[in-house]
């Protein structure tokens, strides 16, 4: 006699919770899980309390998760204990927390789940696919998940708005501070200055203008024992995971130097929205072009000036190679060039008579004798630049003195003068560009050109307007400052005066006063330093004051006051 099993199937199942940050409720370093969280677990175990056939395997939880997509950590090990056979069964609260990515959702529910005999359980959406589906089912479970589909991608804009005007209002929406700044406790949108960390960035700023490499830089603070960026945020108990870290300690590094040696924050400039995803559902980021970034200029306190962050980012343009013995580069690497074919001229080391002696030579003779070796000795060039840089230093405080005693009404009247010529070249150029690109409908109508170059023709005379009249703008807005006495145009003057006892041409100098240096001869050195045009500007501007200068032929100049006959 044959007995009758009656006994029913008993289902290994996985209770699934998710939670997205945008739904307001988000587990917090001080609390294991979100309340909502907490309320899905209970709905769910207590439609499960009468279930006989259902045991509860596990629990996975994606707490702060957006349901646009299912690359979510805990819904990953969901599958893969499926795959094992550990789970047959998924039961969530409702649709929406499964997910809200319309045809996914539809592929698991409808496809992949009953192909591998797992029954799914949607508590609030009154769905057990173990009872079949009725004709309702299917209409409404996919209506439902297009619903939920929808509901992502409005929440989506919403959120992707309501951040672009946080960031044009110069609030900080990074989940991290750079180092050397942190959140203000009453407004965690507002940068404010970490004093230990600020003081470390303005060291590693000033050991660069000193001539270090940022690989000697990182030795020498892992050497003082600095906490590098990541660590020091640990010792905060700010948890940050960095999939690269290869020591039990992150140390510095060569690019975590040069990473806050770039970072135009320090400035007190907050640059943000220089990345976006193509929709909720593609979560690959993409760079933005430059014109779309957010810039907000002394948006917070700077640490360093502006004028040592421009002083950085020159160096870390030119050849700043070091030595293998040393760990600072010459004053004047990167800065010499061949006067005749305008090639960098490159340090090389010659022994002889038991001692080496240092030469610079045209880098194009070295790799191909196709210049002469315009050879000087490094002693001997810097030792030349050096009195040069004297010279125009000295040749600076004579026109701060001279722009002492004349009254600075005429060349307030001069710089205007200048700007209303520029400006009104700008206001040409808008004028002509609009003019071009009206006739170009013309020429399109009249089948002299295609539409493609119509299109791009016209774009082009656009931008190019666009760019002029934002010009004029700026230049009225100079003229205002002139005429409030807020220009700093003369400003400059002051950085060559601050060396005005200088005995030493260290890297600092030369980087800050020298623009480049032309070797002809051993003999013919030519210096030209930065600031040329203005220095330039104010000679003429001397002369057309009621001053005679000349210069003698030691680069010296003298300013007399013409006499009137």
């Amino acid at each position: 006699m044959n007995q009758i099993n009656n006994s029913k199937k008993i289902y290994h199942a996985a209770i699934y919770v998710r939670l997205s940050k945008e739904d307001g409720d988000v587990a917090t370093a001080g609390k294991r899980e979100s309340n909502s969280i907490s309320n899905q677990k209970d709905l769910i175990k207590n439609f499960l309390k009468d279930k006989k056939d259902i045991v509860v395997v596990s629990e996975r939880v994606d707490d702060g998760y957006s349901g646009s997509n299912f690359e979510r950590p805990a819904f990953q090990m969901m599958l893969e204990d499926i795959k094992k056979g550990i789970v047959d069964c998924v039961v969530v609260k409702d649709l929406s927390r499964f997910g809200r990515e319309y045809i996914d959702a539809g592929k698991y529910i409808e496809r992949l789940f009953p192909a591998l005999g797992v029954r799914f359980i949607a508590v609030n959406d009154h769905y057990d696919s173990l009872e079949g589906k009725s004709q309702a089912d299917e209409i409404v479970i996919p209506f439902k998940n297009l619903i939920n589909d929808a509901y992502c991608r409005d929440i989506s804009i919403k959120i992707r708005s309501h951040l672009e005007v946080k960031r044009k209002n110069g609030e900080y929406i990074g989940a991290f501070t750079p180092y050397g700044y942190q959140k203000d406790s009453d407004n965690k949108n507002k940068l404010v200055i970490d004093v230990y960390a600020a003081g470390i960035v303005k060291e590693i700023y000033r050991m660069k203008l000193s001539g270090m490499s940022q690989t000697a830089i990182a030795n020498a603070l892992n050497k003082q024992g600095v906490l590098s960026p990541m660590e020091y945020k640990h010792s905060l108990g700010i948890r940050i995971q960095d999939n690269f870290k290869t020591h039990e300690q992150a140390e510095w590094s060569a690019m975590s130097v040069k990473r806050i040696l770039e970072n135009e924050v320090y400035t007190g400039t907050l640059v943000q929205g220089k990345r976006t995803t193509p929709n909720h559902k593609v979560k690959k980021l993409m760079k933005k072009p430059e014109t779309d970034w957010v810039r907000i200029e002394k948006n917070h306190k700077a640490i360093v000036s502006e004028r040592e962050f421009a002083l950085v980012q020159r160096l870390l343009g030119i050849d700043t190679r070091t030595s293998p013995n040393e760990e600072k580069v010459y004053p004047l690497s990167g800065l010499v060039v061949c006067g005749d074919c305008g090639a960098m001229m490159i340090k090389r080391d010659v022994p002889a008579g038991g001692k080496v002696y240092a030469y610079y030579i045209c880098s194009r003779h070295a790799a191909t004798k196709a210049c002469a070796a315009h050879r000087i000795p490094m002693g001997k060039l810097e030792e030349t630049v050096l009195e040069l840089v004297k010279i125009h230093i000295e040749n600076i405080l004579d026109m701060k003195k001279i722009m002492d005693f004349i009254h600075e009404v005429p060349f307030q009247e001069l710089d205007i003068k200048e700007l209303e010529i520029r400006k009104e070249a700008k206001e040409k150029e808008a004028v002509r560009c609009r003019e071009l690109r009206d006739y170009l409908y013309e020429d399109f109508r009249e089948g002299i050109i295609s539409k493609e170059d119509y299109k791009e023709l016209h774009d082009g005379y656009t931008e190019k307007r666009k760019k002029a009249e934002e010009a004029v703008r700026s230049i009225d807005q100079q003229i205002s400052e002139v005429l409030e006495s807020k220009s700093d145009k003369y400003h400059w003057l002051d950085y060559f005066a601050e060396h005005q006892n200088i005995q030493e041409l260290t890297r600092t100098v030369a980087v800050e006063l020298i623009d480049q240096i032309l070797v002809y001869d051993k003999k013919h050195i030519e210096v030209r330093f930065n600031f040329d045009d203005c220095y330039q500007s104010l000679l003429r501007q001397i002369q057309s004051v009621g001053c005679d200068v000349s210069t003698g032929m030691d680069g010296r100049i003298e300013i007399q006051k013409r006499e009137v006959v």
